[in-house]
């Protein structure tokens, strides 16, 4: 085993998210004291448990210790009120009391739906997050944010828990599909966008390298993805203070592509990413806050690695107005205004609170009919 440590600083309850190999192989040490019965309750989905069942059951007989196994299917829709409460009806049946943690074996689905259920079981037990996307590992696994969908939106319902641990195993990429890869690709793009203009660099430079399969590449894209995400945690955990809020650059626009696409297989939440950070550059553009060179170029990287840059190339039947709409429903709604996450460059994201919605929505016409 060989990984480097972030520690994600709070107050009272910190804990580490280890990034490096043989992390899944080695669960049952790296975990030590926070596994403290013979049986260890995990939560996977099918397709992760094909994969690595075998391995943690490995891991964790190294210690003496055996895994309880709650598989559920594969997908986003499976962050649902009804696998809430199969995953709390699995955690009560196995006796989980509050000191007890809790695996989450898996992409963001069962991150947030494992950990949303951690946060209300007993009032709150502990999770141990074990991503196996690039997504997850970069994002959704580190910060404590989980939830699930419903049919007003998605992540409506949640909570901020923080994990005990996360293991971001660098081995478990090799086994996913070039898609869910680039998907991912999106968030670690994000980080150069927001603040890093030197990462997005190294981005365009060792980005394709990268998602072909260089693992000192995908080592370092998680690493300095954790370790700036941890930094942000760190300093606004619950999204109060504005700091945290700069990560969800491109997620209002793609969270409206999503739930007009009904959250289905036709789009990625990180493709939604991408194409919504196109789409944030592009409106500064339209705000006259960002030189245009610079918002096609973020447009041409994603092409370049394969990824659909324009929401025109989605063939939506709708229009703007209808997309705009969708942003109602966001979470960050407040006093009937909508934050928008815009650019002055690459490398300066902040937040504008004076967005228009219908301004939103003329853009998003003039998007949708954009030649590609």
């Amino acid at each position: 085993m060989n990984a480097a440590v972030f520690p994600v600083s709070l107050a009272g309850r910190s804990y580490e998210v280890r990034v490096g190999t043989g992390l899944l192989a080695g669960l049952g040490h790296q975990a030590g004291a926070l596994l403290r019965k013979p049986v260890v309750p995990v939560v996977t989905d099918e397709i992760v448990a094909s994969l690595w069942r075998d391995t943690l059951d490995a891991s964790l007989a190294a210690v003496g210790k055996k895994a309880s196994w709650l598989v559920l299917p594969s997908g986003e829709a499976t962050k649902s009120w009804a696998n809430l409460e199969k995953v709390c009806d699995f955690l009560l049946a196995e006796g989980v009391e509050r000191g007890d943690h809790i695996v989450a074996l898996g992409g963001g689905v069962i991150g947030d739906l494992t950990g949303f259920a951690a946060s209300v079981l007993k009032r709150g037990c502990g999770f141990i997050q074990v991503p196996t996307t690039l997504l997850a590992q970069v994002d959704s696994s580190v910060g404590g944010k989980t939830a699930i969908n419903t049919a007003a939106g998605k992540n409506l319902i949640g909570a901020f828990h923080q994990p005990g641990l996360v293991l971001a195993d660098i081995d478990v990429l090799a086994t996913l599909p070039p898609r869910e890869l680039r998907a991912g690709y999106a968030e670690v793009v994000k980080y150069g966008l927001i603040d890093d203009a030197d990462f997005f660099d190294w981005c365009e430079v060792h980005g394709p390298d990268m998602l072909a399969g260089d693992e000192e590449l995908r080592t370092e894209a998680v690493r300095r993805s954790v370790e700036a995400k941890a930094r942000v945690v760190a300093q606004d955990e619950r999204e109060t203070t504005g700091a945290r809020a700069l990560l969800n650059l491109g997620h209002t626009f793609g969270h409206a592509l999503e739930a007009e696409l009904g959250y289905s297989g036709r789009l990625l939440h990180g493709e939604a990413v991408a194409i919504g950070m196109v789409l944030a550059a592009r409106y500064s553009v339209r705000r006259g806050e960002m030189h245009r060179q610079d918002a096609e170029r973020i447009a041409a990287h994603f092409r370049s690695v394969d990824m659909i840059a324009d929401v025109a190339a989605l063939g939506l039947d709708c229009d703007g107005r209808r997309l705009a709409d969708h942003m109602l429903h966001d979470k960050k709604m407040d006093a009937g205004t909508l934050p928008f996450l815009l650019m002055r460059g690459i490398g300066k994201t902040y937040l504008a609170k004076d967005v228009a919605l219908d301004d939103v929505a003329e853009f998003l016409d003039a998007e949708l009919k954009r030649e590609v």
